[in-house]
């Protein structure tokens, strides 16, 4: 792996990070009264909410699916990625698109 895929890797690995960190953590979760416009919603373990987002109906799973708690496990491929030869094309796909 060239240095250049290397640092794309570990680029993207410290953005999840940094995302997550300032992101509303805890059971993200979809509930509200209309089920075109469901709200997703973060459960803390001290029982306490918080409103994260209005979704459309086919949006609010996906959004839920990839909460903060999805960024360590992906962050940590990526980065274990970054240390392979050859370079991993899938995880180097994953952090083009997060690269933006």
């Amino acid at each position: 792996m060239d240095d250049l895929d290397a640092a794309v890797l570990r680029a993207a690995a410290d953005r999840l990070e940094e995302l997550a960190a300032r992101t509303t953590g805890g059971s993200w979760t979809v509930g509200g009264l209309l089920a075109s416009r469901p709200e997703v919603v973060a459960r803390s373990p001290d029982g306490s909410t918080e409103h994260v987002a209005e979704a459309r109906a086919r949006t609010a799973e996906w959004i839920v699916t990839l909460s903060p708690a999805v960024a360590g496990p992906l962050a940590a491929w990526l980065r274990s990625a970054a240390t392979g030869t050859p370079a991993d094309p899938q995880a180097l796909a994953v952090a083009r698109v997060l690269a933006g």
